[in-house]
């Protein structure tokens, strides 16, 4: 596994698995009048399960109503990275019908039944939903094609040759008869599952694969009717604004209620021993009750931890050798002419989403239900029924569109929170966290440093890489399957970069935050911190060896075309080599991850005062096939500028044990006028899709420190950029 993981990350593990046909489609059933054909996932893990004597169990519906609508019923969430659409194309593709007529539904959850093929959790994150379908999801719209094609024929007394399907309908080719799949459904409802693969089509006749379809789920966020976790009213519904300790790991010691209980509209206060929560019939009520407070904290043993403190912590963990995530050659031993080492230092950052944290809950003596948009369901029914005390069939939890994700919504803290608070209180209850609580409470991405040696030969070119990572292990904890001998594969994905190094050596030392600070995934994962160290690295090294950092990156790439690509056609879409003004500078990135290969070029202008400007930034990418090209330029754009919006100005410090940022005042985020014109080009492929959703977000982190180099000669070690460092710089050709 570790092997799999670390050196071929999700691609790997997804293209390695094989369908049993066994395991795949078997379950059909007439359900309401509708046709209901339930499929697997996850092949392979359901036929060990069935290996080991457990009942055959679908984890994905397809539902046909006599009208002819046809419903996807997934495992995975939408949250704006385009889900719905794409799981919608691969089906509609192959079931014959029109995009129009398909609706996507998220799954309950159900980690038995819905757990993801890689992650073995019900999890919709790092950039794996349609890696994972891409397969099943196809061959179980072509297997219902052929059931539906079947009842056709045993209506008609004709064979499936005879017959071809579109748009819903099943034509006798002989004598142009035709019968919508919804006429079809009770009849096919009592057919056996198709015995063998119904086959798939070839790439040339694709119709909805490939194309930049209109998302499915756009015109119900355009006229008001999408439902995200923030629009959730149920009736007698009340408001909560909550308080929690602001130094990590401190507790409530006192409060007068007073102040609060005088607001009108307030009904109540719930004190627990981590936060103060006011309870009111209205969010504005609650908020003026919540500033009314004097809260009195006993501060606990975090009271002086600062920055300072902690940068000192993870650069101590640099001194330690660590646990051998990547081996190749001898990367210790090997002879080199020259010798290179660097030190680079990362902070902590926030999520910051868009949508603001927000959990609905009711609790009674029999059941718990939440409202909730959380990209864990099963994680988030489980600490519900933690919190409430209820047993685990008695909660209930309604899933909604996410009004952004990141990595924060992979954690259901909120819902345990909510649900504490809830308890308390003989009334649903809406707690929406405020910025400030946002991102003072988060679930960080932590200090991340690295150290960095290379030797190279008489040329420049490197004979070894060694690249030593610190960090926390987040996937000991959230996905034990990808921590192994003291390895955190997340934090190490990518440290060796995609190039041909012949002796390399990447080591991981553990280095957790204090108690209560807590820490985990941010969009992008072990790539945001890596990609900026290795590409950074190599450009570095070309500028010592006098030889251009796309000729450099190019002598690395002996093994990887798929790399040598994106690089040569970013390069030319972004007219790399021609003349600059003074203070200008093109940077490149190059990264492989998520079975997608990425390069980005970022055009920056920096001022005499040291100001940055990022004027233009170019990516090529290979992701596979590109089921929805559309989608995939949209994620690249927002993961640039996600990124953008870090390398520029993302820190978290902390003060006396406080975290000091509190909205976007002292957190900013790229404003409109600051984003650059974002273009991307795709390269064709008939390889299997990759994931799009994360790499844009690592790739410009490097790409703009690279440009900025070769606009002043000054080198980037540290994030986020310092512009004061940059005052004065020269222009470098």
């Amino acid at each position: 596994m570790s092997a799999e993981l670390h050196e071929g990350g999700l691609a790997s593990v997804i293209g390695g698995m094989r369908q049993s046909r066994r395991a795949f489609l078997q379950t059909v059933a007439a359900v309401g009048g509708s046709l209901v054909v339930g499929f697997s996932l996850d092949p392979p893990a359901h036929a060990a399960r069935q290996a080991k004597g457990a009942p055959w169990s679908a984890n994905a519906f397809i539902r046909i109503a006599p009208s002819g609508a046809v419903t996807l019923i997934v495992p995975y969430v939408e949250m704006g990275q385009g889900a719905y659409t794409s799981q919608a194309q691969l089906l509609a593709e192959e079931l014959d019908v029109g995009l129009d007529q398909v609706k996507v539904e998220h799954a309950p959850p159900d980690t038995t039944r819905y757990s993801h093929p890689v992650f073995r959790d019900q999890v919709t994150g790092g950039s794996a939903s349609l890696p994972g379908s891409w397969a099943t999801m196809r061959q179980a719209g072509a297997d219902t094609r052929a059931l539906l094609v079947a009842a056709a024929c045993k209506r008609w007394n004709a064979q499936p040759s005879e017959c071809r399907t579109e748009h819903g309908e099943v034509i006798h080719a002989g004598t142009g008869k035709r019968l919508g799949y919804g006429e079809l459904v009770a009849l096919a409802a009592t057919l056996p599952a198709p015995a063998a693969k119904a086959p798939l089509k070839a790439p040339a006749d694709y119709k909805l694969v490939g194309h930049s379809v209109k998302r499915v789920d756009t015109p119900a966020k355009v006229n008001g009717t999408a439902k995200f976790g923030i629009d959730a009213l149920p009736e007698g519904v009340r408001f909560a604004a909550v308080r929690a300790t602001p130094v990590f790991g401190g507790r409530v010691a006192g409060v007068d209620q007073a102040p609060a209980l005088a607001v009108r509209g307030v009904r109540q206060l719930v004190v627990l021993d981590d936060l103060v929560a006011v309870i009111a019939d209205h969010s504005w009520a609650a908020r003026k009750g919540l500033a009314a407070l004097d809260i009195r904290w006993n501060e606990g043993a975090n009271a002086k931890v600062d920055t300072a403190m902690l940068v000192a912590q993870c650069d101590a963990a640099l001194e330690r050798d660590g646990a051998v995530a990547v081996k190749v050659g001898d990367a210790v031993g090997a002879r080199a002419a020259k010798t290179y080492e660097a030190t680079f230092r990362q902070p902590m950052l926030a999520h910051a989403t868009m949508e603001p944290m927000n959990c609905t809950a009711h609790v009674t003596r029999e059941r718990c239900e939440v409202w909730v948009g959380c990209q864990v369901l099963a994680r988030a029914q489980k600490l519900a029924a933690e919190a409430s005390g209820l047993p685990l069939e008695k909660v209930i939890v309604h899933n909604h569109l996410l009004g952004g994700g990141f990595g924060r919504r992979l954690e259901a803290d909120y819902v345990h929170q909510a649900v504490r608070i809830a308890k308390n209180v003989d009334a649903p209850v809406k707690v929406i966290w405020s910025r400030e609580e946002d991102i003072q409470q988060d679930y960080f991405r932590y200090h991340n440093h690295s150290r960095v040696w290379v030797g190279t030969d008489r040329t420049g070119m490197p004979v070894s890489f060694r690249h030593r990572v610190v960090g926390p292990a987040i996937m000991a904890t959230f996905l034990p399957i990808f921590f192994k001998d003291g390895v955190d594969f997340d934090a190490v994905n990518g440290a060796a970069g995609p190039y041909d190094f012949p002796n390399a050596l990447v080591d991981f030392v553990r280095q957790e935050p204090p108690e209560g600070l807590h820490v985990g995934n941010w969009r992008g994962v072990g790539h945001t911190r890596n990609v900026f160290v290795v590409e950074s690295v190599i450009d570095d090294l070309a500028q010592r060896a006098k030889i251009d950092p796309v000729e450099y990156r190019r002598r690395l790439l002996g093994k990887s075309p798929r790399s040598l690509a994106v690089l040569e056609l970013a390069a030319e879409k972004a007219g790399w080599g021609r003349r600059l003004e003074r203070g200008q500078g093109l940077g490149m990135s190059l990264q492989d991850g998520f079975g997608s290969f990425l390069a980005t070029v970022a055009q920056v202008r920096v001022a005499p005062d040291g100001a940055v400007k990022v004027e233009r930034v170019v990516c090529a990418v290979d992701c596979g096939v590109a089921v929805n090209p559309d989608i995939v330029k949209a994620q690249l754009m927002s993961g640039v500028v996600y990124g953008l919006s870090a390398v520029l100005y993302g820190k978290v410090t902390v003060a006396n044990g406080r975290v000091v940022e509190s909205n976007f005042d002292t957190y900013p985020v790229l404003r409109m006028r600051e984003t650059p014109p974002v273009e991307v080009f795709i390269v064709p492929s008939t390889a299997d899709p990759g994931g799009i959703g994360e790499p844009g977000t690592s790739g410009i982190f490097p790409a703009v420190t690279n440009a900025i180099f070769h606009a002043t000669g000054k080198r980037i070690f540290d994030l986020p950029i310092d512009t004061a460092l940059l005052k004065g710089g020269r222009h470098e050709s």
